[in-house]
């Protein structure tokens, strides 16, 4: 696994479209989490990790608030409301969308190098 990755790299991987980045990125990205389920997010997810989600309501953006998430990606070409879009500016929070599902968007960031900042052990002969 690489350490990290530009973000260029990461939405250029994803063919993510940017929904909204008022040059609110900064830096690389170390981990990625993909999850639809808050709690998860709330219990698993670390520090300026890029998010990968399905849910586009405003509890998406103030869970990752919560946390500390560097930005969020939906998945499936979801693209959030206007309530979800103003709660995301007001935190500075930037979203993007890609048209790959959860899994295949996880495969594509794991295939570049990136993961979730685990080291978990690799099973024998692997």
């Amino acid at each position: 696994m690489k350490n990290s990755l530009p973000w260029e790299e990461i939405l250029r991987t994803l063919h993510a479209a940017t929904i909204l980045n008022d040059g609110w990125l900064g830096g690389d990205v170390s981990r990625v989490y993909g999850s639809d389920l808050m709690s998860d997010i709330l219990s698993f997810s670390k520090p300026n990790s890029l998010l990968l989600t399905g849910l586009i309501n405003p509890q998406t953006i103030r869970t990752a608030e919560m946390v500390d998430i560097a930005a969020i990606c939906f998945v499936h070409g979801k693209r959030p409301h206007d309530d979800t879009l103003d709660l995301a500016r007001e935190n500075q929070l930037p979203l993007f969308c890609t048209r790959f599902s959860m899994f295949e968007a996880c495969g594509r960031l794991f295939a570049v190098g990136l993961g979730d900042g685990e080291d978990f052990p690799r099973p024998p002969g692997s």
